[in-house]
């Protein structure tokens, strides 16, 4: 029989399925998993169930319910004074997946160079490779996650065509600062290219820090993507509703992509995520809050249990030093070794670097869990590594 795509074969079971998998098998905390327990917020949940028998549920408008366009558009001039049209220039996808797929199916020719930071989120450099693009990595290292300014800059070149990024990021937990964005603002300028930027977890920023949108910086109006996520702001990752910002010759070149993709989402979940985003400043301060107990609850059981933590400065994860444990071993060894016998499953976090893994080993944990669930899995470490 005559191959299938050379591009998407390579790639085979993600390590997220397979550390799963493996967790069940073995009854295991499932700390791998990077998503909320519970069924998100009661009124926005409400609000979908509502909308089912008071919105139409036939075939929305292809960019989406104007509601929803509209509480965007509300919520980027809220949070990050960005004056945006509503009706140019925001768009609702399938998730921000799709999100990322629409627009650079939409921005790639194939050949041109695409500039992205390691270690990274698993569905980028498919999609990049799809487009035909290829991939320029700029590596991030543990403990301290420094973004090297030199080999970002020596990344771009005449042939690179965007830069794609995520904060704050999964799974260093990094929360980019205002000179990191600077450079990479720059560069975008100086290279005359684009910046696509995933926003999910905007607002999963800890300790006071604040979430900066490249958007709003000098000179990239035209330029950057933004990238937000209904699934990430309010816990509901089963509903894939995404949403752009960008220029509106920018949306109509992302839209012609979408339209062949899944063209539209369910609009009772659109409704519903545009009742969720006019909410008051509080359910925004109690995502933050509650999420940053979370991570202060797990970093201080693995901490009593002897474990070297790294800081988390945003998203809802949080990483170990493997050698800290006195584990002998690489990081994908030493979280199936976690799974099957101590019992709490983990991510490596070399599985987010497309080439070499950074030297040492480290373990990624998702604190987006019930309180009684965290505790159970630090009991479980400490009793095994004997550091209780």
């Amino acid at each position: 029989m005559k191959p299938t795509n050379a591009t998407l074969a390579e790639y085979g079971t993600t390590i997220f399925e397979v550390m799963s998998r493996l967790a069940r098998d073995h009854n295991a905390i499932n700390l791998g998993q990077g998503f909320p327990e519970g069924n998100g917020p009661a009124p926005v949940v409400a609000a979908a169930a509502a909308a089912l028998t008071t919105v139409s549920n036939q075939y929305p408008p292809m960019l989406g319910l104007p509601d929803l366009r509209q509480a965007v558009a509300a919520h980027d001039l809220r949070f990050y004074g960005l004056e945006v049209d509503w009706t140019t220039q925001t768009m609702v996808t399938s998730g921000a997946t799709e999100a990322l797929a629409a627009v650079l199916f939409a921005l790639i020719e194939p050949g041109d160079e695409v500039v992205v930071i390691e270690p990274l989120y698993d569905s980028y450099l498919p999609i990049i490779r799809r487009a035909g693009g290829i991939p320029v990595s700029v590596r991030l290292a543990p403990p301290e996650w420094a973004l090297p300014l030199d080999q970002l800059a020596a990344a771009f070149s005449a042939k690179t065509k965007l830069i794609l990024y995520n904060t704050p990021m999964n799974p260093a937990a990094k929360v980019f600062t205002a000179a990191e964005l600077g450079a990479i603002a720059a560069l975008v300028q100086q290279f005359d290219t684009y910046a696509v930027c995933d926003e999910v977890y905007e607002h999963i920023c800890f300790d006071g820090r604040p979430h900066l949108p490249l958007l709003a910086m000098p000179g990239m109006a035209e330029r950057a993507i933004k990238i937000g996520s209904a699934g990430k702001t309010f816990s509901l990752t089963g509903w894939k509703v995404g949403y752009i910002t960008a220029a509106a010759a920018l949306i109509d070149r992302i839209a012609r992509a979408h339209q062949y993709l899944v063209f539209t989402t369910p609009p009772n979940l659109q409704a519903a995520v545009a009742a969720g985003l006019n909410q008051g400043d509080d359910y925004y301060q109690g995502l933050t809050q509650e999420m940053q107990t979370k991570r202060d609850r797990l970093a201080r059981g693995l901490e009593r249990a002897g474990l070297g933590v790294l800081p988390a400065e945003g998203t809802y994860f949080l990483s170990i030093d493997v050698a800290s444990t006195g584990f002998d071993g690489d990081d994908e060894a030493f979280c199936r070794y976690l799974t099957t016998d101590v019992g709490v499953a983990a991510i490596p976090v070399g599985a987010f670097y497309a080439g070499a893994r950074p030297t040492g080993a480290f373990a990624r944990f998702c604190f987006a869990k019930r309180d009684e669930i965290l505790d159970e899995a630090t009991t479980r470490i400490a009793r095994r590594f004997g550091r209780a």
